[in-house]
């Protein structure tokens, strides 16, 4: 039997740009499989428009740390040998590797060019507030440093449809760039109408060469890292025709193991739907209505309905096609989701995606190693490594939930016979000191089960009846299974 599958999000928004965290992630790789992690989602790892760019500014999408462009030879994170060795490392300690790739925009680039545009209301980009005009735009990329090396294509206003700084004029807005066949591209969000345009200069996937070369890029990637799958950052805004030919092709090359996940930030779970049949399942999306209703319960505490806490989320209803979180690099303070997940509630909220069947968890590293910055974050490696062993060695077999009580939940993993000393109860609190009686198996009678959190210091003896009523302290969560070595 295959143990459980646990992905790390190896960054946080405020990573120290030091070039060093590919070193970073060769030296932590041991660690992380240790704890039951077999993969990692990495950042970026192209050429951003500056050293400090976290990578979702992309200057040059060939320049993985090689070449000296934008100020740097290496990317915030490091050098291309050093991104090469990580994830060999990575490999070496059977750990897949996720690389995120930024197709949606480009920044950073080299020339300006004059060009028509028309000006377009930011509230309704469909809405035109000019007619067309000449503006100055920073749209042509010819990578000086890098010169032809693995690609010989330039880009120009032509390969984009949109921009949002005039040069000429010293001014910001939203441009359409005029021309044959330009348009926003239908296939995207309908948030302002159309949400085509998102930053910098916008990419044309209905321009022939430009979805040539995107996906002769992808190809050059995978044969240059190989990586195991790709993060899609920012796929509301990228026509999803394309991204569906992008995943097709990827996988046809390199075999349908090859995983896709995607950021697609919608709370409402009929447009996660729509798009899962846009795209034939090939992508798996991150359930960030689950990361909502986690949110909202740390906030509201005993006010919180935790019967309710899978309600309409993407791990219930798609379970096989669900990237669970509590928080990543956009949710946390001061960035652009900001919607935080209180630290009383944390450790209940990783128990919620970590040690349950449906769903593929994705640990933040800002949560497992601590936040940076002007207002750091201690880490909560401590509460959240029980939950990691709680995965890797207990969280198996037929589940039975216990949500019958608004402020008190609870759920069963009846373990399986090729995981030795497998199952668990886990039962979790957002009010008062509670208990709930819970079915652990007749087979199971005489067992005596402690709590791996360490929150609560007493055995539970499984009745012969196969229950037994297990405790948990208010606003808390606590794990009980069979201890390492047999207890009295």
């Amino acid at each position: 039997m295959k143990r459980n599958h646990t992905m790390i999000q190896f960054f946080e928004w405020h990573v120290e740009a030091d070039a060093l965290h590919w070193n970073r992630l060769k030296e932590t790789a041991p660690e992380l499989k240790n704890r039951g992690i077999d993969a990692v989602w990495i950042p970026p790892v192209t050429k951003g428009m500056s050293p400090e760019d976290n990578g979702y500014a992309p200057y040059d999408v060939y320049d993985l740390g090689e070449f000296d462009q934008k100020g740097s030879t290496a990317t915030k994170y490091g050098t291309k040998k050093e991104l090469q060795e990580a994830i060999k490392v990575c490999h070496d300690e059977d750990i897949h590797v996720y690389t995120d790739i930024v197709m949606n925009h480009k920044a950073g680039a080299d020339e300006t060019e004059v060009f028509q545009v028309i000006e377009v209301d930011s509230n309704d980009r469909t809405k035109e507030i000019s007619e067309p005009f000449d503006i100055e735009g920073w749209t042509k990329f010819t990578f000086p440093g890098r010169g032809d090396t693995y690609s010989s294509f330039k880009w120009r206003f032509e390969h984009f449809n949109g921009t949002d700084y005039d040069a000429k004029e010293d001014r910001t807005g939203i441009f359409r760039i005029v021309g044959d066949n330009k348009t926003w591209n239908e296939a995207v969000d309908d948030e302002f109408s159309n949400y085509d345009y998102l930053m910098f200069a916008n990419i044309d996937y209905h321009h022939p060469e430009v979805r040539e070369e995107m996906i002769r890029w992808g190809k050059w990637l995978v044969d240059t890292l190989h990586c195991n799958g790709f993060r899609l950052d920012a796929m509301k805004h990228i026509n999803h025709d394309f991204i569906n030919v992008f995943a097709k092709e990827i996988a046809q090359t390199y075999g349908e193991e090859f995983y896709f996940v995607g950021e697609f930030w919608k709370h409402d779970l009929e447009a996660c739907q729509q798009f899962l049949e846009q795209v034939d399942y090939h992508i798996d999306l991150f359930d960030v209505a689950l990361h909502d209703k986690l949110h909202e319960a740390s906030k509201a505490g005993n006010d919180f309905d935790l019967t309710a806490i899978f309600d309409d989320t993407l791990v219930q209803s798609y379970p096989h096609h669900a990237v669970t979180f509590v928080d990543n690099h956009d949710t946390q303070p001061d960035e652009a989701l900001e919607s935080w997940v209180e630290d009383w509630f944390k450790q209940s909220a990783y128990a919620l995606i970590l040690l349950r069947e449906g769903g593929y968890p994705c640990i933040f590293y800002g949560d497992y190693f601590g936040i940076g910055g002007e207002n750091p974050i201690e880490d909560k490696k401590e509460a959240i490594d029980p939950l990691l062993y709680a995965r890797y060695h207990k969280a198996y077999g037929e589940q039975k939930d216990y949500f019958d009580h608004p402020s008190t939940i609870g759920w069963v993993r009846r373990g399986s016979p090729e995981i030795e000393r497998s199952g668990c109860a886990v039962i979790i609190s957002n009010g008062d000191d509670g208990e709930k009686r819970m079915y652990a198996g007749k087979d199971r009678a005489g067992e005596v089960w402690v709590d791996l959190t360490g929150t609560r210091t007493e055995h539970i003896s499984i009745e012969e009846d196969g229950f037994a009523v297990f405790p948990v302290n208010g606003g808390s969560v606590s794990i009980w299974a069979l201890p390492k070595e047999d207890v009295e």
